[in-house]
């Protein structure tokens, strides 16, 4: 009887892992939209670490830190905040600097253009 139940529990948490393990097509598109949007951006710097990175340098970065973390996310709003919007080292924002010197946060400004696309 013991074993049944451990063995249904590993099974249980098997199949959580796996209803768990990457988004979908769909959301990979919307994830793959807001690094695009990201790269197509002018005027603008992303700041990690308290460096300063172009937009194309800043996809390159967030596409990466995507395919190596992506199993961890379902959704593009978890892709924003849990890949995208600080360092997983330093646990500091990321953020966006305006040519006007205004900076937000990466997770405002990639929300927003969540928010824009899903209307």
């Amino acid at each position: 009887m013991r074993r049944r139940i451990v063995l249904v529990g590993l099974l249980a948490g098997a199949f959580a892992l796996a209803a768990r393990a990457a988004p979908t097509e769909a959301e990979r598109a919307r994830i793959e939209r807001l690094i695009a949007y990201v790269a197509g951006q002018t005027g603008l710097k992303f700041v990690r670490n308290g460096s300063a990175h172009s937009p194309a340098d800043a996809a390159k970065f967030l596409r990466g830190k995507f395919d190596k973390m992506g199993e961890h996310v379902n959704t593009a709003q978890q892709f924003i905040d849990e890949i995208a919007s600080r360092s997983s080292t330093t646990g500091q924002a990321y953020l966006i600097r305006f040519a006007d010197g205004r900076t937000v946060p990466v997770a405002q400004f990639l929300g927003d253009e969540l928010r824009r696309m899903d209307r």
